[in-house]
């Protein structure tokens, strides 16, 4: 004779508990996993991140300031400034070309 199956109800409740339960296993399991720097290795990194940051806040703050400069030029119709940003123009191109030309 067969045996009757037990007629708990599965809950919504009791699965997302179960799922939620296996996912912290599975995270903890996967952080013992991590290869952690030491702590001189996370202060170098840091420090270049830093100075990688900073570094380039200095460079895209002056090609900002220039663009601004040449930008305020030619709206106002100054020649000086608008004969900068033709030039500027011109070797901006001449860079592009020469980067992308193929030997």
């Amino acid at each position: 004779m067969a045996k009757a199956k037990s007629s708990t109800p599965v809950t919504t409740e009791t699965t997302e508990e179960q799922a939620a339960v296996k996912y912290f296993k599975e995270t903890r399991a996967e952080l013992r996993k991590v290869t952690w720097p030491t702590q001189d290795e996370a202060k170098n990194l840091t420090l270049i991140i830093t100075s990688v940051s900073i570094a380039m806040a200095f460079f895209l703050g002056i090609f900002d300031y220039i663009f601004q400069t040449v930008i305020a030029g030619i709206i106002s119709g100054d020649w000086i400034r608008i004969v900068l940003a033709v030039l500027l123009f011109i070797g901006g191109a001449a860079g592009f070309y020469f980067n992308n030309r193929q030997e």
